[in-house]
């Protein structure tokens, strides 16, 4: 089995059943639906298409629902063709200028926090102009490169200061309908701070009407305010992903990849789930086979520990959807099977002041010591299993849970297979019968040891007391 996890975006090249089941059948652990695409009927019929698969397969697939943030886009008369140099005007969907050399953004309102100095790129940042000079309804822009400005391509001001809301009314929309739907992750774009992670979770609290089995948020991080907040966000946030592509144009390119490392670090010390997205095997849309580069991408995301990696355009509407995947998770296997995987001692700098933390050390301590085989645990919300994950044992962690939502969102962390495991009365009885599991699916046999950790009751929601070595009967 391979530890890191494979998260790949449905869309027009693998709309069918018999497509995501390939893909689940070739490593797929997490399908992401992006709603930037498609409607509330199609997008819901990806969502079914899973759900009965997961079902028919009886395996862990999690779905993430990928809402399109606050992004902005050109409206254009038609195409206007820049050269460096050359001033250009620019103007927001609010005022009623319409004139064909004009650039309209289609957020009303926002060249008010555009200020003199600031950058504006365009089409992922492949033009690139600056404001020189602003006036009540627009702004004059100098070119910094040659180019074509064409409709309803992506804007980012890295330096602006824009008063956005993280959650757009499109966003709202599609939220009543996903949480209808009941996913198991929410992917916020162009998060910007803590603030944005609670408010969108008390939306999602008052469209159920309730806190109980809600879905986990995973913060995307694409901007540099997101940077500086990064901390901040971590803690709030169930989940983080490493949104390389917008990242890379609010940032220097060259700093990408040393973010990338640093926020998985913090993601590991503060056991939250962490994805690393965006042009992975970028080459796989049109090639049956990717470059060496983008090999040494997704090696190197192992190396630094991720819990997944994403597909994105590769399984969504290239030529090669289900290849990708078959070649994400060779290399993934090659790479855990090296001795750059292993997490190096004291990387966590834990004191361990937790029980908790304590017990979860502890575990994955025994593991190696008796040479077991597997960690087995129980878990209701997933927090036993994040604790545990963080420290990379070499070996499988097995979780049983008595909830379907848990089981699926275990999908997202690093090493865990999950099972459904109805309540037991005691711990005797719930060892007996996750080993029982174990044994059906001949994952141990009669003679190995096992680790097990729970809890005293078990049922309680992060709570880890117990450590035991078990030998299978």
């Amino acid at each position: 089995m391979k530890r890191t996890k494979i998260i790949a975006t449905i869309g027009p090249a693998t709309a069918s059943r018999e497509k995501i089941k390939q893909l689940i059948e070739s490593g797929m652990n997490v399908a992401r639906i992006n709603f930037s695409h498609g409607d509330h009927k199609s997008n819901g019929r990806l969502i079914d298409y899973v759900k009965e698969l997961r079902q028919k397969l009886a395996v862990s697939v999690g779905i993430m629902a990928d809402l399109q943030g606050p992004r902005i886009r050109t409206i254009l008369v038609k195409d206007i063709k820049i050269k460096k140099g050359e001033l250009i005007k620019i103007s927001d969907i609010s005022h009623k200028t319409r004139e064909a050399n004009c650039i309209i953004l289609d957020w009303p309102g926002i060249i008010k926090d555009i200020e003199i100095g600031n950058n504006i790129l365009i089409e992922d940042g492949l033009l690139k102009i600056s404001v020189t000079e602003k006036n009540a309804n627009y702004l004059v822009a100098k070119a910094e490169t040659d180019g074509v400005v064409r409709n309803n391509k992506g804007i980012n001001i890295p330096e602006s200061r824009l008063k956005m809301e993280s959650l757009t009314q499109k966003d709202e929309e599609d939220l009543k309908f996903i949480l209808n739907k009941d996913v198991d992750f929410i992917a916020l774009s162009f998060v910007s701070s803590a603030k944005d992670i609670i408010n969108a979770r008390e939306k999602i609290k008052k469209i159920l009407g309730g806190a109980s089995g809600l879905p986990h948020i995973i913060a995307k991080i694409e901007r540099k305010k997101a940077i500086k907040n990064i901390m901040e966000i971590i803690k709030a946030a169930d989940a983080i992903m490493v949104a390389r592509g917008d990242l890379g144009i609010e940032l220097d390119e060259s700093r990408v990849v040393i973010y990338q490392k640093e926020i998985i670090a913090q993601c590991l010390r503060a056991a939250k789930p962490v994805i690393v997205a965006t042009q992975m095997l970028n080459s796989m849309i049109e090639n049956p086979r990717p470059t060496r580069a983008e090999v040494s991408d997704v090696s190197n995301a192992v190396i630094d520990h991720t819990d997944c990696v994403m597909l994105s355009g590769e399984t969504a509407d290239g030529k090669y959807p289900i290849q990708s995947v078959k070649v994400m998770k060779d290399i993934i296997g090659k790479t855990e099977k090296s001795p750059f995987d292993i997490l190096a001692h004291g990387f966590l700098g834990d004191r361990r002041s937790s029980i908790s933390s304590a017990v979860a050390h502890s575990a994955h301590e025994l593991l190696k010591d008796t040479n077991s085989e597997a960690i087995v645990a129980a878990s209701v919300s997933g927090f036993t299993a994040r604790m545990i994950s963080r420290h990379r044992p070499e070996k499988t962690i097995y979780v049983v849970t008595n909830n379907e939502k848990t089981h699926n969102q275990l999908s997202l962390l690093w090493g865990v297979e999950s099972f459904i495991l109805p309540d037991c009365q005691t711990l005797d009885e719930l060892i007996d019968k996750s080993i029982e599991i174990l044994k059906r699916n001949k994952l141990v046999k009669t003679g190995d040891k096992i680790v097990v950790v729970a809890g005293r009751p078990h049922i309680i929601k992060e709570h880890m007391s117990l450590v035991k070595i078990e030998e299978v009967k």
